[in-house]
């Protein structure tokens, strides 16, 4: 608001010059050194309306749509009770779309504030030389675009000399050699200094995306999993894709398109007051004010058309990832035929809004070009008629008008469309730069040190948790493990029993409570130590989409071969491995479908073992384990397990009579606790739980 009021009287100041029309002195009437002020004169206030003018639409320019799209993806590692709360978050109609009232351009000077550290390389020298040299090779294509018209007029007048003109092959050789670094076009799209800053701007290009990308990255990693699980992937990555191209593209057009065009008509504007009369510079301004000022309002005018547009496309992009990614769900069902209607419904959607927003295209096209004819139109009169009836230009002078006017509205043909992708950069870069500035969740505390593991005793006191500000999930969870003992939680499902490992490891934050580690706690230390010494064999294993031998040194990115091998043959995989044609270099597939789900848990397994962790937290570790290979496995984890901290959380509860101690949870309170025997002997959920699942019916195999 601030800078419109400038610039409202920046305009209002330049028009009270017009108060002196018919005054004798007025600049019209003037010559020699009172034409050079005129042309300086009219080239501020053709900058100070041109300003004023983009203040001012910008001030209506449509607001930029914020959506929140549902989640249709699975909710991977998450408990009942989670997935219920999470999905009642999604509206009813699909999403949310927050109404602002804030313009495209509102903010610009924050926006160009986030936009710098990823432009100028600090403490690159080398890079910021190249930016400067991209800089200087600019302002000589500005020089070469003035002096390319005013050869070409030099040339043109020594050849209507006819007999009388000298052989000037020095002007023909400097006219090509200025071509030549111009290129075939005004903006010079295929010149030697255009292709000299293209080549010395790639480095710095590479920079800002890597800068970009890498920033972005490490930023979503470290948001928290109710984040995660609360956004869609592939909308996160079209923002990502989207906001890394934004910036490059906002600098190519301002720095190296719109900029250039506009000193280009400035210098044009004052070239003309000074060689031919104030009259063809007005002229040119008047076009060149009324061909922005129509682009830019027909731009804005036609963005909600574009975003529209947009989000069709993200809707049918997301709609196709979705469903590509839930391929087997879409198979058990046979929903083949549904989910080929449903995208082939977004697709058309998305080509309705698509041929709306072209038709405009084609409409402003239609009237930019009218607008550039017509002032083409008046100068050419007007010169002509000089030439014929006056005498007061030569024919060289008109070569000069023309050429110079075809040079200006070359790169000004694309303006409309510069300006689109432009408006469209600065909405699609703030989406970028919302999600780089959404919070943390989980951050470490500002005095947080490094966790000093010393015996691997757990404590956890009067612990409160939900999600979501809703139900309470854990309702004063207080234990104990002492070092290197086993302890398990059981229950029915829902009761929190993965919502409390989540809590170990610092996925999210207690409402109320502590844990500590040998006293320290957790929220006290920085989560990467903490997370170092703690090895977790989550209840659905999702892998890595390269090879086995990869998925296993995750655990450890510094292990050797022997040492993979060594955990897989702990984990009870490595026969089965050894078993494929490409062996450890067996490719998992995307989420390790590739692999069946006791092959996953296994690999999961033998990751955990590498990592060699002091605490170790098995949440259902073996639950996708058939019965003779989960016999099999017991012993490996039991020797992992040994001498070390170990809470297993089980649904099978004979997969825990050995453990120290039994905890069993129900709607989120700890009900009992104590050993096998004596839980059994106690006779009440547990053991009830135990008779249930020693009751239950073998499966009739079928010879």
């Amino acid at each position: 608001m601030k800078l419109l009021v400038f610039w409202s009287l920046c305009f209002l100041s330049e028009n009270l010059t017009f108060i002196n029309w018919m005054s004798p002195l007025w600049w019209w009437n003037l010559a020699g050194l009172n034409k050079v002020r005129f042309g300086l004169w009219l080239a501020r206030y053709i900058s100070t309306t041109f300003t004023f003018t983009i203040f001012v639409l910008a001030r209506k320019s449509p607001a930029i749509p914020r959506r929140i799209l549902p989640d249709r993806r699975l909710l991977i590692n998450a408990d009942e009770e989670q997935a219920a709360l999470i999905q009642n978050d999604i509206t009813d109609n699909g999403f949310q779309e927050a109404p602002l009232s804030r313009s495209t351009w509102a903010g610009i000077v924050s926006k160009i504030r986030m936009i710098y550290p990823f432009v100028w390389p600090k403490g690159h020298l080398l890079l910021q030389m190249r930016v400067l040299l991209c800089m200087l090779v600019l302002i000589a294509g500005r020089v070469v675009n003035l002096l390319v018209p005013v050869t070409y007029k030099k040339s043109v007048d020594y050849l209507t000399l006819g007999s009388q003109a000298n052989f000037r092959w020095g002007l023909i050789s400097l006219f090509v050699f200025l071509k030549f670094l111009q290129g075939s076009g005004g903006g010079g799209t295929m010149g030697l200094l255009n292709n000299i800053r293209s080549f010395f701007w790639i480095r710095i290009e590479q920079f800002t995306t890597k800068m970009i990308q890498t920033k972005l990255f490490d930023h979503l990693h470290g948001l928290s999993l109710n984040w995660h699980l609360n956004r869609n992937t592939g909308e996160v990555l079209k923002i990502l894709d989207r906001g890394t191209n934004s910036i490059n593209l906002i600098l190519d057009k301002v720095l190296f398109k719109l900029l250039p065009t506009v000193v280009d008509i400035t210098i044009a504007i004052v070239y003309f007051a000074m060689a031919f009369n104030a009259w063809y510079a007005l002229i040119v301004a008047a076009t060149m004010l009324i061909y922005i000022t129509t682009t830019i309002g027909m731009t804005e005018w036609r963005s909600k058309f574009r975003r529209t547009m947009n989000e069709c496309e993200n809707d049918s992009n997301t709609r196709a990832v979705d469903s590509l990614i839930n391929h087997e769900t879409v198979k058990y069902y046979c929903g083949e035929e549904f989910e080929l209607e449903t995208y082939s419904l977004s697709i058309d959607r998305f080509q309705s809004a698509e041929w709306t927003s072209n038709a405009t295209v084609i409409l402003l096209n239609n009237i930019q070009n009218i607008v550039i004819h017509c002032g083409f139109l008046l100068g050419s009169i007007m010169m002509v008629h000089n030439i014929v009836y006056e005498g007061d230009f030569t024919v060289g002078d008109f070569v000069l008008f023309v050429s110079y006017i075809r040079q200006l509205y070359t790169p000004l043909n694309y303006f409309g469309t510069q300006y689109r992708v432009l408006q469209q950069s600065f909405i699609d870069m703030e989406n970028m730069f919302d999600l780089m500035n959404e919070k943390q969740d989980i951050v470490d505390d500002e005095n947080a040190r490094d966790l000093v593991l010393v015996e691997g005793r757990i404590d956890v006191k009067d612990v409160c948790f939900r999600y979501n500000q809703r139900e309470l999930v854990l309702k004063d969870i207080t234990f104990s493990v002492p070092p290197g003992e086993t302890y398990a939680l059981v229950g029915p499902s829902g009761s929190g029993k993965s919502t409390l490992i989540k809590l170990l490891f610092r996925f999210y934050e207690a409402e109320s409570g502590s844990i500590k580690i040998d006293r320290q706690d957790i929220t006290k230390v920085t989560q990467k130590s903490l997370r170092m010494n703690i090895g977790v064999v989550p209840q659905d294993t999702n892998l890595f989409n390269a090879d086995i031998k990869y998925n296993i040194r995750y655990g450890r990115v510094t292990a050797d071969d022997d040492d993979v091998i060594d955990s897989a043959e702990a984990a009870n995989i490595h026969p089965k491995i050894i078993c494929f044609p490409k062996q450890y270099e067996t490719q998992v597939g995307e989420r390790g479908l590739k692999l069946s789900g006791g092959e996953k848990q296994r690999v999961a397994i033998a990751r955990t073992i590498l990592k060699s962790p002091a605490i170790i937290l098995l949440d259902e570790a073996t639950s996708a384990l058939d019965t003779q290979t989960e016999r099999a496995i017991q012993t490996s984890l039991s020797n992992i397990c040994e001498n070390r901290t170990t809470i297993i959380v089980a649904h099978r509860l004979s997969t825990v009579v050995h453990a120290d101690q039994i905890l069993v949870l129900k709607n989120g309170r700890i009900v009992e606790r104590g050993r096998h025997e004596e839980l059994l002997a106690a006779g009440d959920v547990y053991a009830s739980m135990w008779e249930l699942q020693q009751s239950e019916t073998p499966p009739i195999v079928v010879a």
